[in-house]
């Protein structure tokens, strides 16, 4: 399993517009997060290692955070032709079976990664209130190989600093995993 790290897109960038159907083809825009303080979109799938090692925590993490009236999205990149395990109808199983509350989004096209930037599944990133990029990176330093809890520590870190006003932590460490399946001849420059 080759690991791919985050391109860590520069804090301070404003959130790339986006309009995606949810796996039931519900359209979701940024513009329908606007009243949250802050708005997290991670960049997930349902067959990666990394994915399915934090996906349980990461529900619960989402849950929390919705509670707290943080907007939350996840966005599946993959070629759903090469990769069938990530089509809609796998997408709408797995956010049933993991429990997802959150919008589990379609980017058929891929051109929501490239503005994002993203480069792997799982690739977080956090906007604060004026939807300029404060986080960018891993959910917590657990892996499927190393034997750290999945808490969502630096993610919930990420988070809390905005809501109390504060800086965010650093370092930012890079998320780690999955290259994002992209679609022949579509993969972006920053693509290794």
């Amino acid at each position: 399993m080759v690991a791919t790290p985050s391109t860590m897109l520069p804090l301070g960038t404003p959130a790339p517009d986006f309009r995606l159907p949810d796996f039931d083809g519900h359209e979701y825009a940024l513009a329908d997060f606007a009243k949250a303080a802050v708005l997290v979109v991670g960049f997930i799938c349902n067959h990666c290692p990394y994915v399915r090692h934090i996906r349980f925590a990461l529900a619960r993490v989402a849950a929390d955070l919705q509670e707290r009236g943080i907007a939350v999205i996840g966005i599946n990149s993959n070629d759903a032709l090469a990769h069938p395990d990530d089509a809609p109808d796998a997408m709408r199983t797995e956010a049933k079976d993991v429990g997802y509350p959150f919008p589990y989004l379609v980017d058929e096209s891929q051109e929501t990664a490239k503005a994002y930037r993203a480069a792997c599944t799982p690739d977080f990133f956090v906007f604060d209130r004026d939807r300029r990029l404060a986080y960018r990176g891993q959910f917590d330093g657990s892996r499927p190989s190393n034997d750290e809890p999945t808490t969502g520590a630096d993610l919930l870190a990420a988070v809390d600093a905005l809501l109390e006003g504060a800086g965010v932590p650093e370092p930012q460490r890079p998320s780690l995993g999955c290259n994002i399946k992209w679609k022949p001849g579509n993969a972006p420059d920053y693509a290794g």
